[in-house]
């Protein structure tokens, strides 16, 4: 077939591509209202995991060639320009833009809502606590630095429900104004630094590596100072935001880096068959504490997949635990645990529940 024909092909298709969104933005207006009118959250986690699956295996099902995470990137846009005609929304974010968390925050929420890129953790919670934004969305796990402590410490004493997490892999970049050969100074956070130290090593030996506060705030010194060779650490989204050439795509050390973030809110997460649960507990300081709290988990064959102390900055050598587990809180089994868990604590709060989803 011709490619004239073949173009006029994809612009029929097109053409009802656009009536098809039109009539689902309508009807997406009307859930809005529904909503509105019963009281009911805009943004259901559970729901919108719930749909994205359904429509992946779908999508396998029908041997179409668009890859399933093709499908959902398209369709979190739709999801997001769904629930902007319903609600304006207020995604905080750590800042400024341009930062890992903000292009998490949009892999989840897409473009649609307003972004408020903030200096701190606290004031993040502290934002969505006072309901100037919607939801919150931090770091809490790397898979190369581990846990990001700032994160865990603000939850201890915050009323706000763990309703999400957001897995993004971090492809790091050089991003500059001038020559590879022509770079004398690197600035980026310092866990971006660390997480490319064998590359800048062997790649930029000669270059002097600054840290500050955010891969962000490191691409703004790159265009200050592009004229004397300065460039950054930072991501894609960076160097579009500030007008950056990238000379050097995926240069990590490790190949499968991610992090996990967390979506902060108001909103309890119904189960979806696929759950993860976050709990913070404190025990009493005697022998064998740890390993008793801990069994409550192993006795009703509750996986635990993952645990972090913390000091409780109340008393000298006191820590407070975290751990996610497999399951929703109202499982059975995981409500058993969790009474068992109980009988050995002097402190529990159930930080939320909420889809497992590794995409």
């Amino acid at each position: 077939m011709p490619l004239d024909e073949v173009r006029k092909k994809i612009d029929k298709l097109d053409h009802e591509l656009i009536r098809l969104f039109s009539e689902r933005a309508l009807v997406a207006k009307e859930v809005g209202e529904i909503k509105k009118r019963e009281g009911l959250a805009i943004f259901v986690p559970d729901r919108e995991e719930a749909l994205l699956k359904k429509l992946s295996e779908q999508n396998t099902e029908s041997g179409s060639i668009l890859p399933n995470d093709s499908l959902r990137a398209i369709y979190r846009e739709i999801l997001s320009v769904s629930r902007a005609l319903q609600q304006d929304q207020r995604i905080a974010v750590l800042g400024p833009e341009g930062t890992w968390t903000h292009q998490a925050a949009i892999k989840q929420f897409g473009h649609a809502p307003e972004y408020l890129t903030l200096a701190s953790f606290a004031d993040v919670f502290d934002l969505v606590t006072r309901r100037k934004a919607d939801f919150g969305v931090l770091p809490i796990e790397n898979s190369f630095n581990g846990a990001v402590s700032d994160t865990l410490d603000l939850l201890v004493d915050s009323p706000l429900k763990i309703c999400g997490q957001i897995m993004l892999r971090i492809d790091h970049c050089i991003l500059a104004n001038c020559a590879k050969e022509d770079i004398k100074v690197i600035y980026s956070h310092p866990q971006a630094l660390a997480q490319c130290k064998q590359w800048l090593k062997e790649e930029l030996p000669h270059a002097e590596l600054l840290p500050v506060a955010s891969t962000a705030r490191a691409a703004e010194e790159a265009v200050l100072g592009k004229d004397s060779g300065v460039a950054a650490l930072g991501n894609p989204l960076c160097a579009e935001l500030c007008g950056l050439k990238v000379l050097e795509y995926s240069i990590q050390d490790s190949a499968t880096n991610t992090t996990r973030f967390l979506i902060l809110g108001e909103e309890e997460c119904e189960p979806t068959g696929n759950d993860r649960t976050s709990i913070l507990f404190a025990i009493d300081d005697k022998p064998g504490a740890l390993v008793s709290a801990l069994g409550a988990f192993e006795s009703f064959s509750v996986n635990l997949s993952k645990i972090e102390s913390r000091p409780s900055k109340q008393k000298d050598w006191e820590y407070i635990f975290y751990v996610d587990v497999a399951g929703h809180s109202k499982d059975e089994k995981l409500v058993q645990a969790i009474d068992t868990l109980q009988q050995h604590c002097s402190m529990i709060k159930i930080l939320g529940s909420y889809p497992d989803s590794t995409l």
